[in-house]
């Protein structure tokens, strides 16, 4: 017998918000890997900054109706100096994203950019006096080791400069998040997603005066596909958010290896190699090992 609709829905209803959480985390990770592989295939025709500026007009007209509606008091703030960093963060962590998916394997740039988890607990300690559990320094750690197999193929005594394109953005990523972390406590969403909204794409935009390049029909389709799947990952991934707890949610990041090495045997003819294989092992454990225990020691914590 077919479930009826209304049974599925009853089954998700009854559901723990961590585990809807990780359901859509993981939805929105495989929009984002998703949106790499595209990108990929437009830097063969197109500048980075052209990509990205393209990505931040559709980021920018989603969130259009917020900023109509908070207009002009949600363009407010009295911690310039931190929307400025988190800025700058956020626009180096996307363009480098795309430029490192466009001179290396898709696998070995969506591992590298795990690095995020290691300069977000560093930086996180250093500036907001954020103090983490031993399990989940562990899992950071294991996590990181994971990546560190996974990307060892692609070292010759770590001289390739490529790589270090991957790790710009995954520090820039970290300054991103640290800053949302500490605005957060004062500023609206509104204002948060507003000021990414525009200015990470006048970032892009200033340079489309020298950089701009007329795309064709099939170049048109493509990066507009990548934009709406870009658009898409990050409105499910706000949702995942809200529903989940940041560190169970944020663990599901780790299963974008998957997806990465799939479509780039698809559609890039990128075979993983054994190293690779391991570190994902390693990496999917160490997630699995810090949901578990942060499940328990939260469990525990709870007045009987």
């Amino acid at each position: 017998m077919v479930p009826s609709y209304h049974s599925k829905y009853l089954g998700y209803s009854l559901m723990s918000n961590n585990l809807k959480g990780v359901l859509w985390a993981l939805l929105a990770t495989a929009l984002f890997t998703l949106t790499s592989a595209l990108a990929k295939i437009a830097t063969t025709e197109y500048h980075v900054l052209q990509i990205l500026f393209f990505r931040q007009c559709f980021v920018f007209a989603s969130a259009l109706p917020v900023l109509i509606k908070t207009f002009p008091h949600g363009f407010k703030t009295r911690h310039p100096l931190p929307h400025a960093l988190r800025l700058t963060g956020a626009f180096i962590a996307l363009s480098t994203g795309i430029w490192a998916v466009a001179l290396l394997p898709l696998t070995t740039a969506t591992t590298l950019a795990f690095a995020k988890v290691f300069f977000v607990a560093i930086l996180a300690s250093l500036f907001l006096g954020e103090t983490t559990t031993r399990t989940r320094v562990t899992g950071i750690i294991l996590g990181f080791v994971g990546v560190l197999i996974v990307i060892r193929p692609a070292f010759d005594g770590f001289a390739s400069l490529y790589t270090l394109i991957p790790l710009a953005g995954a520090l820039g990523a970290a300054v991103a998040v640290v800053c949302v972390r500490k605005l957060s406590q004062t500023e609206s969403t509104a204002t948060l997603l507003g000021y990414q909204a525009v200015f990470v794409g006048l970032m892009a935009g200033v340079p489309m005066f020298w950089l701009w390049k007329t795309p064709d029909l099939f170049g048109l389709l493509l990066l507009t596909a990548m934009a709406l799947i870009a658009t898409l990952g990050q409105w499910v991934g706000i949702k995942a958010l809200r529903l989940g707890e940041a560190s169970v949610v944020g663990s599901v990041e780790y299963i974008s290896l998957i997806y990465a090495a799939l479509l780039g045997l698809v559609l890039f003819s990128e075979l993983p190699d054994t190293f690779t294989l391991i570190g994902a092992a390693v990496i999917i454990f160490s997630a699995l090992y810090m949901m578990q225990k942060e499940h328990r020691r939260k469990a525990a914590l709870k007045p009987t």
